[in-house]
């Protein structure tokens, strides 16, 4: 997690601890380096950078007591007796006592001694004096992020002591920000997301009051709008996270030189969180901004140079650009090696493998590898990945035994690291189950996704793999004929990967359309009508009605029309798709009118694939094809539909139209 406690800390030493008791009128100390109004000027230093004070804090101003006049110029004191220094009263004695503590307090540098000062001063102040000081080492405690336990419970105490009435400040939103923090280290992401959110809108009652400058506030709500982005990815709200991580960006951008390297640090962040998300043509300007900026200010062969060229390479492979990624790569690797990075050196030409396996260049990829095994440890992840990488070479070269020995070594060796690293063990499972589909090994494939599906359910922040693990689950058994075993794991998959990616995402929309395959496959097709409705509304959004997914998906929905042969059983709750308007105004008619909407779609498939030009004459064709047969349907179900009205005879149902559905592969292992 990147933690705002580092600067929160630095910041809020400007603040005195005990304001109402002070022996002398405390302001705001800013550094010689920093301007007096260029607060948020700690957002330089990294992406967990965050706050500066609100207002000037002034203190009691004590008057000292007046000296002997003779004391200043020691020539002029023909006294020669000791002098007796003036007795203190009981309340001047106690001021100087609380005045010393506080100094000790201030001055501690160490956790260690804070704590120990904390501890002297809890005799001499009550609770709503320690606010201030409970907050500062509540702060230093999360910075180091040893004992989120001890930093809640200083985080409520300081709480508590500064919340005391309704009005909003700056303090008490960094009270609820570290309250946020600790929770979050907790793994209480629910309590931490409710005090975060808290605080975002105490900040923004700041600001539309005016009550403090937009300067003060900007680092505060810095960090509270990024401890919002990594808890709801930690709930797997990632498409939510995004939003929040764009606010951090603006926030930088209204702060920070045009042109610095903490700018660059923050555009590759955002380029992350967009290919995480798997929208690859989003992250690929603010990946190139990254390289502009750190190429300017570091230089060419910088090591953040080198991760940003990474970063694009995996963006390159998301838009299927292989040799664009291979080439980014290979630089990225020269600097790597000047650097003598050799960990981060190593993972890079795993990567430079698996491109050279996806541009078919399967012999230098296996060369690649010989070399790269030889630099790994036994029992190493990195051992695995280059089995894996390799099995997935000779696979492409149809070596199937060579391939699935590959396999069981990394097996053998990702076992044994299922505890320790549960996260990478899961990716490369869910990697190796994809070679076994290759292979027509679906049974081998479905065990392994299961147990990484175990793996999944007990981290929370991986709920958009545990979705895309239920999607592939679903959409194997479904492909081997295990259709009512197949749906609950593609309902389950849709629910995570709506919270994950949002409802609107196309990965969502391939899931929908397996679940109206399934449903077809189990003669109910009303269901699978609803189900292809959504998928078809989906993917006209996120890919656009020409897609030739969305396509395929308006052909399911004709089909599952064209295979009800009655209406009964209807269930549309839930169905909120445009699609489903149509479905709803009509579908309670009769199956003349079903025909018709089957026609409908049909002719919106014919018009699709004609744009596409001459590159689609065959789509064309055997669209028209089936567009000729509903016809044919249709009228025979026109002129029974005439019979039935003029004999009042039970109609007979005759057989059910020949299901010839698609079922959709393709991305089924969404976010994976």
């Amino acid at each position: 997690m990147r933690r705002a406690s580092s600067k929160l800390v630095s910041h809020l030493s400007y603040y005195r601890t005990f304001t109402p008791y002070l022996s002398r009128n405390y302001i705001l100390e800013l550094s010689p380096s920093v301007p007096a109004n260029d607060y948020v000027s700690s957002l330089s230093s990294s992406s967990s950078n965050y706050i500066g004070p609100c207002k000037k804090t002034s203190g009691l101003l004590l008057s000292k007591a007046k000296s002997n006049p003779f004391h200043t110029n020691p020539s002029r004191n023909l006294n020669t007796q000791i002098e007796t220094p003036p007795q203190l009263s009981s309340r001047q004695r106690k001021i100087k006592e609380r005045s010393e503590l506080e100094e000790s307090f201030e001055s501690a540098t160490s956790t260690e001694e804070m704590l120990k000062a904390f501890q002297e001063m809890e005799s001499s102040f009550d609770e709503k004096e320690l606010g201030l000081a409970s907050l500062k080492l509540g702060l230093k405690l999360d910075q180091e992020g040893e004992n989120p336990e001890k930093t809640l419970a200083f985080a409520d105490r300081a709480l508590k002591a500064l919340d005391k009435n309704d009005k909003p400040s700056l303090l008490v939103s960094m009270a609820l920000q570290l309250m946020g923090s600790a929770n979050y280290s907790l793994k209480r992401f629910n309590d931490s997301l409710g005090y975060l959110n808290r605080a975002n809108r105490l900040l923004g009652r700041l600001e539309g009051e005016g009550s403090c400058s937009v300067d003060d506030i900007r680092p505060v709500l810095h960090a509270v709008q990024l401890g919002l982005a990594n808890v709801k990815t930690a709930m797997g709200r990632r498409e939510e996270a995004l939003v929040n991580l764009t606010k951090c960006l603006e926030i930088k951008e209204m702060t920070l030189e045009k042109d610095s390297k903490e700018m660059g640090a923050a555009y590759r962040d955002l380029a992350e969180a967009h290919t995480a998300l798997l929208n690859f043509k989003e992250a690929l300007p603010f990946c190139s901004k990254a390289i502009e900026i750190h190429k300017k200010e570091l230089g060419n062969n910088s090591v953040e140079v080198a991760h940003d060229r990474r970063l694009l390479g995996v963006i390159y492979t998301g838009m299927e650009e292989h040799q664009k990624a291979l080439e980014q790569n290979e630089l990225s690797q020269k600097v790597l090696r000047n650097w003598g990075l050799s960990s981060e050196l190593l993972r890079a030409e795993i990567d430079a493998a698996n491109m050279q396996i996806a541009l078919g260049k399967y012999n230098d990829a296996i060369n690649t590898l010989k070399g790269v095994v030889q630099q790994t440890d036994k029992e190493s992840e990195n051992r695995a990945l280059v089995f894996i990488s390799m099995a997935k070479a000779l696979c492409s070269q149809e070596k199937f035994v060579d391939a699935k020995r590959c396999l069981e070594i990394a097996c053998g060796v990702l076992e044994k690291r299922e505890v320790v690293s549960p996260v990478e063990v899961a990716e490369a499972y869910m990697e190796i189950s994809m070679q076994y589909e290759t292979m027509n090994e679906f049974e081998t494939a479905i065990s392994l996704l299961k147990r990484t599906l175990s793996m999944l359910e007990k981290l929370p922040q991986e709920q958009h793999s545990e979705g895309s693990v239920s999607a592939r689950i679903g959409w194997l058994l479904l492909l081997t004929g295990k259709v009512a075993q197949a749906i609950p794991y593609l309902e389950s998959a849709a629910e995570r990967l709506k919270e994950s990616f949002g409802s609107k995402h196309f990965g969502v929309g391939y899931i929908y359309n397996n679940l109206g395959a399934a449903y077809l496959e189990l003669d109910r097709p009303q269901s699978a009508a609803q189900m292809f409705a959504v998928a078809k509304d989906i993917m006209d959004v996120s890919l656009g009605p020409h897609h030739a997914d969305s396509i395929e998906a308006c052909q399911n929905l004709s089909k599952a029309y064209s295979a009800m042969e009655s209406p009964k059983g209807l269930n549309l709750q839930g169905c909120k798709a445009s699609a489903m308007a149509i479905h709803l105004s009509v579908l309670l008619n009769s199956p003349y009118k079903l025909y018709v909407l089957a026609i409908q779609f049909q002719q919106q498939v014919i018009d699709a694939w004609e744009g596409h030009g001459p590159s689609a004459e065959d789509e064309v064709k055997e669209a028209q094809r089936i567009l000729t047969e509903l016809k044919n349907k249709a009228h025979g179900a026109s002129s029974n539909e005439l019979v039935t009205k003029a004999l009042p005879l039970p109609h007979s149902s005759g057989s059910s139209p020949t299901r010839n559905f698609q079922v959709d592969e393709k991305r089924s292992n969404v976010a994976h």
